[in-house]
């Protein structure tokens, strides 16, 4: 019986089909995957430069108030300009790409 159980191949195209079909599975998920996490650096680098282009510059003018010919209170009023930092103007996905079309390196 032992000697029978050795002997008998009948399942053993049906197990190298299914290592077959697993592994070209495997092969797309990974490959599939990969395009996925790309296309989510993408998006992400596309809300970077969203946020990064919001303008927060603020003001509000001061005034004044007048009692009796004379100045009661004054405020000046204030002032904030946002000036572009160097990641503002990032219109490149250079983390997810790594080198431009023109082949050369990425010059940051």
């Amino acid at each position: 019986m032992l000697k029978n159980f050795w002997l008998d191949q009948n399942g053993a195209v049906v197990s190298i089909e299914l290592v077959l079909i697993i592994t070209i599975a495997v092969l797309a998920l990974i490959v599939g995957w990969s395009e996925v996490a790309v296309a989510v650096n993408t998006e992400l680098n596309d809300i970077s430069n969203a946020v990064g282009s919001l303008n927060q510059s603020y003001a509000f003018s001061g005034f004044h108030a007048y009692g009796n010919g004379k100045i009661k209170s004054s405020f000046g009023g204030s002032c904030f300009i946002d000036h572009i930092d160097d990641c503002d103007t990032n219109m490149s996905c250079d983390i997810v790409c790594g080198i431009h079309q023109g082949g050369g390196e990425s010059s940051r």
